[in-house]
């Protein structure tokens, strides 16, 4: 088993299968112009399967897909096969552009979710922030999943005088479709930006929610990165991810694995393990990972204020979201 040393077990493995992605969504990729991994840099389908048998022997009960983008590597299908075979609950993390391509394998992997980044239900602003005009793929993409049977989740980045004025248009979907929506704070990583003022907090999403609509909160797990909530009559729910505003630290039972290789026991941790350049060496990695999660710290990477009015985003030592995993 997996335990840091605050005690806390890690059950839930994220893998990013790439850096790479076909939107340039400005919080997570620097520029336009981003220099990709190369190929050989990048986990191949079976070093992603026999490293992640060695973390589920270990206890990891839950895989995420990420990337980037997981579903632009050209060998997704065949990563997607193996995993499938592993006794864990499989999910995954995409913009949605080419679930239309892959629905038969994400069909046969037998997901237990997808989730799908969504900021705005505005065309022209889903341009804005993508760099992309493929709103309407995206849109389509999404009612193929829903009339699938496949539970599918909305993530929404909020920031304020970006798309918070749209909270109320992406709460109404959950009256008609079976979706949950994810509202998530605005997070520093290298390269997007991030100014303390641009933070919608959870309490003020839930401020604008409670003005047209009665709420009531879900009781949720120890493990839980979001507040869920639900509104009577509706068929779906929404919940926030309340990273800045109230961290949620003290049951987390996540780690990631990005796409070159390298373990981060928390998004905001200043250290990696490679992890890939031992496994192609021959060496034994499971003590690296132990290492690791042992040295975990207890909240924000150890690197990140509490109070998120007080971070400065540029003493951050991190990576870009998307060389991370989302």
């Amino acid at each position: 088993m997996l335990f840091d040393k605050f005690g806390r077990q890690h059950t839930y493995l994220r893998i990013s299968l790439t850096d790479n992605c076909n939107l340039r969504c400005f919080y997570c990729m620097p520029e336009e112009e981003y220099a990709f991994a190369a190929q050989a840099k990048l986990m191949q389908p079976d070093e992603i399967l026999a490293i992640a048998k060695t973390f589920v022997s270990q206890g990891i009960t839950k895989i995420r897909l990420t990337g980037g983008e997981p579903f632009v590597r050209k060998d997704a299908a065949l990563i997607l096969a193996g995993l499938a075979t592993l006794p864990v609950e499989l999910t995954c993390t995409t913009n949605g552009v080419r679930v239309d391509a892959l629905l038969p394998v994400i069909k046969a992997a037998n997901f237990s979710s997808i989730n799908i980044s969504l900021d705005t239900l505005n065309t022209e602003k889903f341009h804005k922030i993508t760099g992309r005009n493929l709103f309407d793929r995206v849109w389509s993409n999404i009612g193929l999943l829903l009339e699938s049977g496949i539970t599918c989740k909305l993530n929404v980045v909020v920031m304020k005088g970006l798309n918070d004025n749209e909270i109320i248009d992406f709460v109404a979907l959950t009256e008609k479709w079976p979706l949950e929506v994810r509202f998530i704070e605005f997070m520093p990583f290298s390269g997007n930006k991030w100014t303390n003022n641009q933070v919608f907090t959870l309490r003020e999403i839930k401020d604008v929610i409670q003005k047209s609509y009665t709420i009531h909160e879900q009781v949720g797990s120890i493990h839980d990165t979001a507040k869920h909530f639900h509104i009577a009559g509706h068929r779906g729910s929404f919940a926030v991810i309340s990273t800045m505003s109230e961290p949620f630290c003290a049951g987390c039972n996540r780690i990631r694995l990005t796409a070159d290789g390298k373990l981060k026991n928390c998004l905001f941790s200043t250290h990696e393990t490679d992890l890939l350049t031992a496994y192609r060496q021959g060496q034994p990695i499971l003590p690296l990972i132990q290492a690791n999660i042992e040295a975990k710290a207890f909240a924000l990477g150890g690197q990140l204020a509490t109070d998120f009015t007080q971070i400065d985003a540029d003493k951050l030592q991190n990576r870009s979201m998307i060389t991370i995993g989302g």
